[in-house]
């Protein structure tokens, strides 16, 4: 039953926030200088269409109706939204958005998920070492390597990358997330562009993440190394093994709320890396939307990132009592 309350809070606080910003979009849309629903239904009108006619497509790519009184315009975006209905693109005009953003996602999530995954990895294994081997210069030196890292803005590193491996060395295609010149399909040659194409954006990822697990994984092993409980296993001649075991489960806990933050950090950095790259997700959408006004599609790209990035942190929130018991018992 506690288990219950805890997911039905959880879901409800993560709905309240998606509504929160679902509506800070609504009146930014409104407070945009020549508000550009007000001028799509006036360009179409001047095209010859009739008000009615014109409502009715200004309607269909916003999700409201515009010059109609501020609740009725609220209450209908809202009603749309609550079935899925996105709009439809200025620029592809009579596509849906819902299909656009979503044939952009899972290049995105292939590339955020596989930064995080493979930095966690790094991360915590140099972290560890340099938690362990502190006050040595091999310490120290993964230590700086981690902070110098970590300050350079992901832009930067993205940029790098493609100079060094696309225009110094031609080691990565320039561009794209596959070449033409494949069938697609389960085939060698199709996936193996795939994955050359999506080495350099990846690499941007890791490196943008690599130095927090770093500095944070050394900072929490090294509180938990100085616990007393720790002294008392090794002094009762626990297996280091099992002494490990402990140090890794009380220091997981702060990489869990990084690892949350850092699934939003590169979320949003995805918009540096696939524009360097030309790479063809939510990032690589959202400046194209821009530069076309297709505002309906940047709404429906920035609302599926907040809704990604508030359902990891939700999930992080529920993964916590499985890590430390202090939490689950309370």
């Amino acid at each position: 039953m506690r288990l219950a309350r805890l997911l039905a809070a959880k879901a409800v606080s993560g709905l309240v926030m998606i509504w929160v910003v679902a509506s800070a979009m609504f009146f930014l849309v409104l407070d945009m200088p020549g508000n550009p629903a007000q001028a799509r239904e006036a360009q179409d009108i001047l095209h010859g269409m009739t008000p009615a006619q014109a409502q009715r497509e200004t309607a269909a790519m916003f999700g409201f109706v515009p010059k109609t009184p501020l609740a009725d315009q609220y209450g209908h975006y809202l009603w749309q939204l609550l079935h899925f209905n996105l709009g439809v693109s200025i620029a592809q005009e009579g596509t849906p958005v819902a299909h656009i953003v979503a044939s952009a996602f899972p290049w995105t999530v292939i590339l955020a998920l596989s930064g995080i995954l493979i930095s966690f990895l790094i991360g915590v294994c140099l972290g560890v070492l340099a938690a362990v081997r502190r006050n040595t210069r091999l310490g120290d030196a993964v230590t700086l390597g981690g902070a110098i890292v970590n300050g350079i803005p992901v832009f930067v590193i993205a940029i790098l990358l493609f100079y060094l491996f696309t225009t110094i060395w031609a080691l990565f295609p320039q561009g794209g997330n596959v070449s033409i010149t494949y069938t697609p399909g389960f085939n060698a040659g199709y996936i193996g562009s795939l994955v050359t194409h999506a080495v350099l954006p990846v690499t941007a990822y890791v490196l943008a993440i690599l130095g927090a697990w770093v500095l944070t994984t050394k900072a929490s092993v090294i509180s938990v190394l100085g616990d007393d409980f720790i002294l008392a296993a090794e002094l009762r001649g626990l297996r280091p093994l099992t002494v490990a075991r402990y140090i890794t489960r009380n220091a997981m806990l702060p990489l869990f709320t990084i690892l949350a933050i850092a699934l939003g950090l590169l979320f949003g950095g995805s918009i540096f890396i696939e524009d360097v790259f030309n790479y063809p997700g939510l990032g690589q959408l959202m400046i194209s939307s821009i530069a076309t006004k297709d505002y309906p599609v940047l709404d429906g790209a920035f609302l599926l990132i907040i809704v990604a990035v508030i359902a990891a942190n939700r999930l992080a929130d529920l993964t916590y009592p499985l890590i430390d018991p202090r939490i689950r018992r309370s």
